[in-house]
């Protein structure tokens, strides 16, 4: 399963400047584990967190979802600026 694939397209859905989103996969010493790194412009990191941390944790919620019916990774994502 394409994590980083899934992740981007859910991310530049959701963001104003889509031209501007990275998504990056760094695995882990663990083949059980994926940590992905998500970069927006400032701009668009208060409209991916949502209120509350709602947005996020719904992205969260998805990848974890595909995980699940998958390969069962335990996936980790890093949302931040620059």
């Amino acid at each position: 399963m394409n994590y980083v694939a899934l992740t981007e397209k859910l991310v530049k859905a959701l963001v104003i400047d889509a031209d501007m989103v990275t998504v990056k996969e760094f695995p882990s010493e663990d083949d059980k584990k994926v940590t992905i790194e998500v970069l927006v412009s400032e701009k668009d990191l208060p409209r991916l967190i949502g209120k509350g941390g709602r947005t996020a944790n719904a992205i969260r919620t998805l990848l974890k979802a595909s995980s699940s019916l998958h390969d069962h990774k335990y996936i980790s994502i890093n949302i931040e600026s620059f």
